[in-house]
């Protein structure tokens, strides 16, 4: 079984294109793990999380989980054999909600994308595929950016033609 991680950016969608190439016609499990829209808001401020009594969140949830349950189509048009998973983060992060799941579907793999951010970005956001690489107790394959790759293959050129 592989597990995809897929949050629908654009990095995602390389990482699930990339695992279609990988392992074409293996079983996955498509995993998009949602925040639900009060527990977001809470951790935003008291401010913000009054403000999120107002917002219809059961409507926000709902759409989230629909478009999560979408996104296994893209894995099959790669030539995987995806089943679709949508989690709500609990308690824990992120990471942890993904290191859950593995277990449970008993992934061989694990596969996510990346935004490729460093210095003081990274430190600031934070980053799920690091902290899935350091708690992992299975391969893990991060597929970087389509732009943030290209720049780095451009440079890799430049300095070997230098």
């Amino acid at each position: 079984m592989i597990l995809i991680c897929y949050d629908g950016s654009a990095d995602a969608q390389s990482a699930i294109d990339r695992a279609g190439e990988l392992f074409a016609e293996q079983p996955a499990t498509v995993l998009t793990v949602w925040e639900p829209f009060i527990a977001m808001m809470m951790r935003s401020g008291a401010v913000i999380g009054l403000l999120a009594q107002t917002v219809k969140g059961d409507e926000i949830d709902a759409a989230s989980e629909q478009a999560a349950r979408e996104r296994a189509e893209r894995a099959r048009r790669a030539g995987m054999n995806p089943q679709p998973r949508t989690v709500a983060r609990g308690a824990g992060t992120i990471a942890e909600t993904i290191l859950s799941v593995a277990d449970e579907v008993e992934a061989a793999v694990i596969v996510l994308g990346t935004r490729g951010l460093t210095g003081l970005k990274s430190l600031w956001l934070g980053s799920v595929s690091h902290a899935v690489l350091q708690h992992a107790d299975r391969a893990v394959i991060v597929v970087p950016s389509p732009g943030i790759a290209a720049e780095r293959a451009a440079r890799r050129r430049r300095e070997a033609s230098a």
